[in-house]
């Protein structure tokens, strides 16, 4: 066996092994409703635009935050289509969601969601990462769709390009 196929083998045990270890139905509930509210960052975007909404004095900076989240999305699934890796597929793993695409990495819901985590801590001045990213992160894994390098990659993506979206919203500001 190659290092790769050795590797998804891991990663496919360790889906496996969250899948039976916190996949109560309430669980897989949550992650239901945290999948649709991710769905192509449609929940972030809307969320951005609350904030433009309430936040007068900042409206500029919440929507062009709320752009960057779907940006960020849009970033990942130019990555997925470059990278092409397929999405979980083993009997040991319940596939509990239907996804727009057949391809993995990374994911897009860790990436918008950790982009917006980032964005809007920026703009309500509380850390929202902690609250909003790991959830999300699971809940991917709990239905089944991606691996946990999928995951880790697109939050690793989303904060980069949250970050970068952030430092110059407050270059902006001053």
């Amino acid at each position: 066996m190659d290092r790769s196929a050795s590797a998804v083998g891991r990663e496919t045990a360790a889906l496996s092994r969250v899948q039976g270890a916190i996949g109560t139905p309430a669980v897989v509930k949550a992650a239901h409703g945290l999948s649709l509210f991710g769905e192509h960052s449609a929940g972030w975007f809307a969320l951005g635009l609350v904030g433009a909404a309430v936040d007068r004095k900042r409206r500029k900076d919440w929507l062009v935050a709320a752009g960057g989240v779907v940006a960020a999305h849009a970033a990942s699934i130019a990555v997925k289509r470059v990278v092409r890796r397929p999405r979980p597929d083993d009997p040991s793993v319940k596939i509990l969601v239907g996804t727009p695409s057949k391809l993995s990495f990374p994911s897009s819901h860790a990436t918008s969601t950790t982009a917006a985590a980032v964005l809007y801590s920026g703009l309500t001045g509380r850390s929202l990462v902690p609250v909003l990213v790991p959830p999300m992160l699971v809940s991917r894994l709990v239905l089944g769709v991606h691996y946990p390098t999928d995951v880790l990659a697109g939050s690793a993506l989303g904060a980069v390009l949250g970050g970068v979206l952030r430092r110059r919203l407050r270059r902006g500001r001053r």
